[in-house]
């Protein structure tokens, strides 16, 4: 399992709650491909940022993957099972004009993936299209939401090359805000 133990001490309230952070697709699937990026490339990343910053702000998470590697859905989906919290990071694609950023997810959920919709959303000046239920607009029946209760983290539009180049611009800001509302939420009792 990928169990991140190096933590930094950090003087906050006591963790109360499991945490996993999960790359959308795996190495062998690598989601959706634009602007020469594939989503799996960059949620990868973006994990292993995010995984840093909950480290160094001392919250003790799983991964689906060492860094810079991703396991398939199905082992994902059964960390997910397991954890208190659980998000996966994507990216979303379709149109160039298609810009924002959005989460799926069961209504219990609704408060914590909104709070990473806003973040992310003033991270990267990108429109903020909210919480919303795993079967919202193309999506049906999710894995990581309908059999794991996570979370599901559309970043932006992998198709946008304004959304694209914000992230490139502010990723590791993102990385350190995302970060932040997990382990907010990690201990809240």
């Amino acid at each position: 399992m990928g169990w991140v133990t190096e933590v930094a001490t950090v003087e906050a309230e006591p963790q109360q709650h499991t945490v996993l952070i999960s790359a959308g697709h795996s190495s062998t699937d690598p989601g959706a491909v634009a602007q020469g990026h594939t989503e799996a490339e960059i949620v990868t990343e973006f994990r292993d940022l995010v995984s840093q910053a909950l480290a160094d702000q001392g919250i003790r998470h799983l991964t689906d993957g060492p860094a810079g590697r991703n396991w398939p859905l199905g082992e994902a989906v059964e960390l997910a099972a397991e954890a208190d919290i659980a998000v996966e990071f994507h990216c979303d694609a379709a149109s160039p004009r298609a810009s924002g950023t959005w989460t799926l997810s069961h209504a219990s959920d609704f408060p914590l993936a909104g709070r990473l919709c806003t973040v992310t959303a003033e991270t990267l000046g990108i429109r903020n299209r909210g919480a919303a239920p795993e079967n919202a607009g193309q999506h049906h029946r999710l894995a990581f939401v309908s059999d794991g209760g996570g979370i599901i983290h559309e970043l932006y539009f992998l198709t946008s090359p304004v959304d694209l180049a914000a992230y490139q611009q502010h990723r590791a800001a993102l990385a350190e805000r995302v970060a932040g509302v997990i382990a907010e939420a990690a201990r809240r009792a």
